[in-house]
This record gives C-alpha cells, structure tokens and sequence, in this order.
C-alpha cells in the first residue's frame, strides 16, 4: 500500500511537470521504455574527456603539465559556477553568500596546494625541451581566470595602479580594459607595442571579456558583499572569510605558481625566458601586481607590505 501512495504521488507531480510545459506525461513515460540506463561513463563523459589531452612532443612528462592544466580549467569553472550563484541571487542571504564564497575558497585552496603536482611531478631537463614547443602560448592566457577577476571585484582594483587615478566608474569599458594590470605584461615597455601572445588573446575573447566586465560591474562578490545587512558585514568570521579569499587567489595561489615557474625557468637551462614572453617575474608576483579584490579589508600596513615574502 505504501509502495502505491508513494507511486500515485510521484505520478500526479509528473503530469503537474508536463501539464506546466504543455506536454504529455504518457509520451514521456513510453520515453523511458526505450531508454537505456545511467552508466558512470555516460553521465561522466570519461571516454570524451581522457581524449583531450593531446601531446606535442613524444617526452612522457609533457602529458603531466597537459592534465594539470586541464584540471586546473575544470576548477575554474566550479569557481565561476558559484561565483554565479552569489551574483545574480536576487534576494541574497548572509548565509547563501557565506557558503558559496568556502566553496570557492575550497577550490583555490586546491589549486594552491596542488603545485607540488607540477612542481615536483616533472623532470627539468623534459619540460625545458618540450616547453620550447609550447611559444608562444602561455597560462598567461586563461580566460576563465580572467573572467573570475573580472566577477570578483570592481574593477577599478584589477586596473594597473599606475593609471587609477585616471580611470573610474564612468571610464568606458574599452578603455578600462587597456589598463588593466596584466596588459603590462605583454608590451614591449619600450614602444608600447603588444606582442603576439596578447593580440592572440585579445581576438580571441575580447569581446567576452568587455560583455563580463560589464555584467560584473555591480554584481561582483565585493558588490554583493556591500549588499548584505550591514551587521553582517561587520561579521568577523564573514570578513575572516573575505580576506582568506583574497589572500588565497592574489597571493598564496599566485606565490605558488611564481614558485613553481622558477623551479623550471631559472635551472640554467635554456635562456629563463616564458614561453609568451613576459616579464612574468615582474607579472607573476604580487608585490609588483598590486591586485587586492577587497582592499577596504585590509589595514594600510597589510595594503602597503602585499605579496611581500616572508
């Protein structure tokens, strides 16, 4: 008898779903006759996803910074899929806000403790010779990472502080964007010019970049956090958990990555040059890069030491 109230309660909630879309449950249900079964692989994609990882070179640990990579691109976009969720929650709660932005620590967490993989998981002498294939591309251009920037803060902190003072909220988005922080790293400082990895970039995804900075503009994390009750964000553990955040993506994360790069850039193999170019000593490090998504939480002697090594 219960099996049965279970069943006719589930098969009056279908036909309340199809009715709502103007469907026919029973069309539905002869659907699933014919249906074959969930498997792991299927709902997964594996076989779709273990084919992406193409090599360009026939040296073994190519296939370790491939996969790395990739990995780090599906965190990415966990990362943005909850950032998502903050920003366009028309009526967002303290506590919603609060536990999408530990998701998205958790994530940057990850990726700060996983360099090792990278690190550590290759042989210098391999990835001197096959990084030499990879010029003129660099992680430099991650889109995904740039549109988490963008969807983090207002803009205005993502600008090369060298030009702040020129740029505010009424700076055309076009405009902003040829000041941003990271464009420094792909001119010539000498003529201004960009290189090639960055025009390559920019034709790829400029468009996208100027649409997201735009739809962040009052919607990033920072904006939203503005909207909370203001009890709220004087919250200690919320704020606690605002400065984890921008210390772990400006700082740790990237400290991370400039330490790894320099295991491998600096072995005295090759010419310590990036594959795009930069100066990505000056790029990676934060000291230099200034990009603090929250600075009204910050102390001005925390502002004035960032990204200093201890």
């Amino acid at each position: 008898m219960r099996n049965t109230n279970i069943s006719e309660e589930i098969l009056e909630q279908l036909e309340q779903k199809f009715q709502n879309i103007n469907q026919k449950t029973e069309t539905h249900l002869e659907g699933l006759l014919w249906a074959k079964p969930i498997t792991y692989w299927d709902y997964i994609q594996t076989d779709a996803l273990l084919s992406l990882q193409t090599q360009r070179t026939t040296l073994p640990d190519e296939m370790v910074f491939i996969m790395y990579h990739q990995v780090n691109e599906l965190l990415f976009k966990m990362i943005l899929w909850e950032i998502d969720q903050i920003s366009h929650h028309n009526k967002l709660e303290t506590d919603f806000f609060a536990e999408r932005l530990m998701r998205i620590s958790r994530y940057f967490n990850m990726l700060t403790t996983s360099f090792d993989i990278m690190g550590d998981g290759m042989e210098v002498e391999q990835y001197m010779k096959f990084r030499n294939t990879l010029t003129p591309a660099s992680g430099f251009q991650s889109a995904q990472y740039r549109m988490i920037e963008f969807a983090s803060t207002d803009l205005i902190n993502l600008i090369d502080h060298r030009f702040r003072a020129t740029i505010d909220r009424n700076t055309p988005y076009e405009h902003a964007f040829e000041h941003l922080y990271w464009q420094a790293a792909g001119k010539d400082y000498k003529t201004g010019e960009k290189s090639f990895l960055i025009l390559e970039f920019e034709r790829k995804y400029k468009a996208t970049f100027l649409t997201h900075m735009e739809e962040f503009n009052t919607i990033n994390i920072w904006q939203k956090f503005k909207q909370l009750p203001e009890i709220d964000q004087k919250n200690p553990d919320l704020i606690k958990a605002m400065r984890h955040y921008d210390h772990t993506v400006n700082v740790t994360w990237v400290m991370g990555h400039l330490n790894a790069a320099r295991k491998y850039i600096e072995s005295g193999q090759g010419n310590g040059e990036a594959t795009g170019g930069s100066d990505w000593k000056k790029y990676m490090h934060p000291k230099y890069q200034r990009r603090i998504f929250f600075p009204e939480l910050w102390t001005a002697e925390e502002l004035k030491n960032w990204g200093e090594e201890k």
